[in-house]
């Protein structure tokens, strides 16, 4: 490896962001496959979480076996299933709003309010610092997606709130992740989340009409199940190297990572203001990374 990239690599604010991205990537293709299964193969949204989630968990039992149980070991169970809880309201939010004609990518928008109520919490709960650069990226951030949300249009209605109620419920979810990680380590962290949330969702799907998966639509949860499990398994870790309110803004990521992979599969291409937004989100997200670098450099000189 070339000796100048070492220290940028290693240090937190690279790898805060990298996990944050590579979390977000899964987050995309997964979604991607959700909208397949759901909308083209008849899996009922539902049934899909449960699937989801339960092969998700089957795939990290070979971690708990490798490590000897080591990471079921936690001082804060409480704290797990108040973030399960979290969670797990902030998914049925979301499906609110696109049972009644939010569309995926305002949805996604409006889940980008999510910083303020992580940056809030942050300052609130977790005692972090937060500078008035990390504060204008998470600006600069939201004012992309509501350039592409645009709630002054007629299309905007009461449901379309509901993705708001779901950032608010997953900002407290990813305090609480923040909170835990003081603790447990980021392989606990996932593993409680998968364990935990197999039979919420399990209930859920009961209620609306238990369906097993078949043919393709096996196949894809088998692959979202993977793609599952290595989202939370990054979003942790990300939480885990680097301040909660600063890996934040590259969640905003997932606006133009499920657009191109929507365009991909779907060949949807949104309009022209979108792409100012996604513009505005990705420039924000850089532009803090830089900034937490130079100021991990400046503090390791000094």
């Amino acid at each position: 490896m070339n000796q100048s990239l070492k220290p940028i690599t290693r240090s937190s604010a690279f790898l805060g962001a990298a996990y944050m991205i590579l979390a977000g990537i899964a987050f995309a293709a997964l979604n991607t496959i959700t909208q397949h299964v759901t909308m083209n193969l008849g899996l009922s949204s539902t049934s899909d979480a449960f699937w989801q989630y339960f092969v998700a968990f089957l795939f990290s039992i070979p971690m708990l076996l490798r490590s000897g149980l080591q990471p079921l070991k936690t001082r804060r169970p409480v704290a797990h299933l108040v973030r399960v809880a979290l969670s797990v309201l902030g998914v049925q939010a979301w499906v609110l709003g696109l049972a009644h004609g939010v569309q995926i990518w305002q949805a996604i928008a409006l889940v980008m309010t999510s910083p303020f109520f992580i940056t809030a919490g942050a300052v609130l709960f977790l005692k972090e610092k937060v500078g008035p650069q990390r504060i204008g990226a998470t600006l600069v951030g939201f004012t992309g997606a509501m350039i592409i949300l645009q709630p002054w249009s007629d299309g905007f209605t009461i449901y379309s709130l509901a993705p708001v109620a779901a950032a608010l419920l997953w900002g407290g979810a990813s305090l609480m992740t923040k909170s835990v990680l003081a603790e447990d380590s980021s392989a606990t962290a996932t593993i409680w989340l998968l364990m935990l949330i197999s039979p919420v969702n399990a209930a859920f799907a009961y209620a609306g009409g238990f369906q097993w998966p078949v043919g393709m639509a096996g196949v894809w949860v088998l692959v979202s199940g993977l793609l599952m499990v290595g989202a939370q398994y990054f979003l942790a870790r990300a939480y885990e190297v680097a301040d909660a309110a600063y890996v934040q803004p590259f969640d905003d990521l997932k606006l133009p990572l499920n657009l191109i992979a929507g365009y991909i599969v779907f060949g949807y291409a949104p309009a022209g203001p979108l792409w100012l937004g996604a513009g505005m989100i990705l420039a924000a997200s850089l532009a803090i990374m830089l900034y937490e670098r130079r100021r991990e450099a400046l503090a390791a000189a000094n």
